[in-house]
């Protein structure tokens, strides 16, 4: 490499270092409200029949998706 390439890189890499990095502050609270037994029920409840189901279906009709009419 040439003396110029070798002094652009340098100062390329220089930059970066001299750039402070950002951490995230995160903090957690515990939760306002207990979830109770019902509020869970509902929620795994919701999520099977949103995703779960429509793909079960797509793969238990896999046979007939692969035929062509």
């Amino acid at each position: 490499m040439s003396l110029p390439t070798v002094q652009l890189l340098r100062g390329l890499t220089g930059l970066t270092r001299r750039l402070p990095v950002q951490r995230a502050q995160i903090h957690s609270k515990p939760p306002r409200e207990e979830l109770g037994t019902m509020d869970i029920a509902v929620g795994l409840t919701s999520c099977f029949l949103c995703f779960l189901l429509p793909s079960g279906w797509v793969l238990s009709h896999l046979e007939s998706y692969k035929k062509r009419e």
